[in-house]
């Protein structure tokens, strides 16, 4: 058997209409929160990447919480183009991607991309590098990688529910 390429399953992904709603019946239904919400837009982006690695723009939300010991994910589109609107025309709601951690980032891409797959959607926020990568074929879902720097930490724009 081969050298696994992820090694541990950091966070599963679900595109939603209306984020506000989804948390409040994440916190309120399930006792899961709070959330941290973060905009995804190029005033924090760098290197925003579409299909094939050519040069986007594309804007989306985010809210992050943690249940045991993976983060959940939250996205809404913030327009009608990019990997997001598209699931949600094409979809509906619900799981888009769970993100994974294994080999260093540059290894894994390379690994993965040399097994037929693809980058998606990508780029650098806040100094932390990611590609949506074309494994819904063969592993049901997309997967997310990753290269978040040692000690490297992140503010949120908002947190819900919104504390005092």
């Amino acid at each position: 058997m081969r050298e696994p390429v992820f090694t541990e399953t950091m966070q599963i992904s679900i595109v939603v209409r209306d984020m506000e709603a989804s948390m409040r019946t994440f916190v309120e239904d399930y006792g899961i929160g709070p959330w941290e919400i973060y905009e995804f837009n190029p005033t924090p982006m760098t290197e925003m990447l579409g299909e094939g690695g050519e040069p986007t723009e594309f804007r989306f939300k985010i809210a992050v919480t943690m249940v045991g010991s993976v983060q959940w994910e939250l996205v809404q589109p913030l327009e009608d183009r990019g990997i997001f609107a598209e699931h949600l025309r094409e979809h509906g709601e619900g799981l888009h991607h769970v993100a994974v951690g294994g080999r260093p980032y540059a290894e894994t891409l390379a690994a993965m991309e040399a097994n037929g797959r693809q980058m998606l959607q990508g780029g650098v926020y806040n100094g932390v590098r990611f590609a949506y990568m074309t494994t819904n074929d063969d592993l049901g879902t997309l997967t997310e990688i990753f290269d978040w720097p040692e000690g490297h930490t992140q503010e949120p724009d908002a947190v819900y529910p919104p504390s005092g």
